[in-house]
C-alpha cells in the first residue's frame, strides 16, 4: 500500500494535469472567447508570421473588419514607403491589406490558407500576386510547404469537402507532400478523398476530434504570438511620404529613393540585398539562368485549385503578374521569349475562366527603380500597382462570372510548352 500511495503521490498530479489539459483542449467553451482587438489585427496583418498564416481566429476577425487578403509570397516583405500596406495606412484608405504569404509559400499553401477564411471571402474582394518563379518544373518545394502546413486548415477542409474535382485534386497533391503523411489517419482520409470516396465514420470522428483540439489551441494561443516589427516598419515608412497623395510627386520621390538605395551596382538592385546576397558571387552567376523555364510545372494545377476556390466563394480578385529585373535577367541569361510565353499561358488560364482583373506588369522590368532586387517590386513598382489596387478595392466592381474548366488540372496543361496550340485547346471540346 505504501508503494501504491507513493506512486500516486508522484504520478497522480501529472495524470490529473494531463486530464485537465485534455478537457481544456476538447472543450467548446473557448469558441466564446473569440474577440481580437484592433491592435492585434493591425500587427497580425503585417506580421507575415507563419503562425498567422497557419491559424484561423485572427485572420477571420480581421477580414470581418475591412482588411482585405493579399495573397502572395516573399514580395510582401519588401517594405518601403510605396508598399501597399504603407500607402493604405498613410492615405487612410477604406481597406487595409492583410498580407498572406512569405518566402516559399505558393499556390498549394494558399489554397489551404483559404480554407480557414472561406466564409470571410464570400462575395468579397482579394488581391493575388502571381510570381513566375513559382512555376519551376518541381512546383512547390515540399520543405517549404511543410513549414507552412496547417493541420487545422486541413481538418477544416476535410469537414467541408464534397468530393468535387477540386477536392480530389487537393487531396492528391497533399498526399504528394510529406505533410500529407504526417498523420496516418489523416493520410488514409486523404487517400479516400483522392479516390472519390467519402471518409469512413471512424475517420470523420477522428477528424472532428483533431479539429476541436486544433481550433482550441488557435483560440488560446494565436493572439499572443504576433511579431510587431513590420507594423513599426509601416509607420516609419509612412512618415517619409507627403501628406497628400499626388501620383507625379510620389513617382518622383520613388525614383529618388530608388536611386539612393541602389547606388552600389549597375543592376538597380537594393544595396542591402546586393551586398549580402550577390556582390561576392556575381561573376559566377553570369548566364546561370539560361536554361530556366516557367512553362512546365505542377504549379499550374495548384494555381487552378486557387482559382476554383475563388470561384466557389464568388470572390472578386485582382491578379498581379510582376516582371523580373530586366538588367539582371539579361546578365543571367533568363529567356525573354520564355517569360513572354509564361505570361501568355497564365493569362490564358485566368481570362478563359472569367478572371479578368489582371494587372500585367510583365513588360515593366526595365523601368528605372521598378524592382527592389532581382524579382521583387519596390518603389515605382509598388506605386504602379497601386494605380490598379486602390480603385479595384475602393470602387464598386461588377460581380464576376466565372467558368471553371477542370481540364486545367490535367497533366497536359501543366506540361504545355512553347509549342502549345491555344486556339486548338480552346476549340477542342472545352
Amino acid at each position: 500500500m505504501k508503494v501504491k500511495k507513493r506512486l500516486f503521490e508522484i504520478f497522480g498530479p501529472i495524470l490529473f494535469a494531463a486530464l485537465l489539459m485534455f478537457a481544456v483542449f476538447l472543450s467548446p467553451t473557448w469558441i466564446k472567447f473569440s474577440y481580437v482587438s484592433p491592435k492585434v489585427q493591425r500587427n497580425a496583418a503585417a506580421s507575415l508570421s507563419p503562425l498567422i498564416l497557419k491559424g484561423q481566429l485572427i485572420k477571420r476577425s480581421a477580414l470581418e473588419n475591412n482588411y482585405v487578403p493579399f495573397f502572395g509570397s516573399s514580395e510582401w516583405s519588401r517594405f518601403d514607403p510605396f508598399h501597399p500596406s504603407v500607402l493604405a495606412t498613410k492615405y487612410h484608405r477604406s481597406y487595409r491589406p492583410f498580407l498572406l504569404g512569405a518566402r516559399g509559400s505558393q499556390s498549394l499553401t494558399q489554397f489551404f490558407v483559404m480554407q480557414s477564411i472561406n466564409q470571410q471571402m464570400k462575395n468579397k474582394k482579394a488581391v493575388f500576386f502571381v510570381s513566375p518563379q513559382w512555376f519551376v518544373p518541381m512546383g512547390e518545394d515540399p520543405n517549404a510547404f511543410s513549414f507552412y502546413y496547417s493541420p487545422l486548415q486541413t481538418t477544416t477542409w476535410i469537414q467541408q469537402e464534397k468530393g468535387s474535382k477540386m477536392d480530389r485534386y487537393a487531396a492528391y497533391r497533399l498526399l504528394q507532400m510529406p505533410s500529407g503523411d504526417s498523420d496516418k489517419i489523416i493520410s488514409g482520409t486523404l487517400a479516400r478523398i483522392a479516390a472519390g470516396l467519402k471518409p469512413t465514420s471512424f475517420q470523420m470522428l477522428y477528424v472532428n476530434y483533431r479539429h476541436r483540439v486544433l481550433l482550441n489551441e488557435d483560440q488560446i494561443y494565436s493572439r499572443f504570438r504576433i511579431p510587431v516589427n513590420n507594423a513599426k516598419k509601416i509607420a516609419n515608412n509612412a512618415a517619409e511620404l507627403p501628406k497628400t497623395y499626388h501620383f507625379q510627386q510620389l513617382d518622383k520621390l520613388a525614383g529618388q529613393l530608388g536611386e539612393q538605395h541602389t547606388n552600389s551596382n549597375r543592376f538597380q538592385i537594393g544595396n542591402r540585398f546586393w551586398n549580402r546576397r550577390l556582390k561576392h558571387h556575381v561573376k559566377a552567376l553570369k548566364g546561370f539562368q539560361s536554361n530556366m523555364s516557367f512553362l512546365k510545372s505542377p504549379e499550374y494545377g495548384d494555381f487552378q485549385l486557387v482559382l476554383n476556390q475563388f470561384a466557389k466563394d464568388h470572390t472578386n480578385v485582382l491578379f498581379i503578374i510582376p516582371p523580373v529585373n530586366q538588367r539582371w535577367q539579361k546578365y543571367t541569361g533568363l529567356s525573354s521569349e520564355m517569360l513572354k510565353q509564361f505570361d501568355q499561358k497564365i493569362t490564358y488560364q485566368l481570362r478563359s475562366q472569367g478572371f479578368n482583373h489582371i494587372d500585367d506588369l510583365s513588360q515593366d522590368g526595365n523601368v528605372n527603380y521598378f524592382m527592389t532586387d532581382t524579382i521583387h517590386p519596390g518603389w515605382r513598382g509598388w506605386l504602379k500597382m497601386d494605380q490598379e489596387i486602390n480603385p479595384f478595392l475602393t470602387k464598386k466592381q461588377k460581380a464576376p462570372h466565372y467558368r471553371i474548366d477542370k481540364s486545367f488540372y490535367s497533366k497536359g496543361w501543366q506540361q504545355a510548352g512553347s509549342d502549345f496550340d491555344y486556339d486548338g485547346y480552346r476549340n477542342d471540346g472545352r
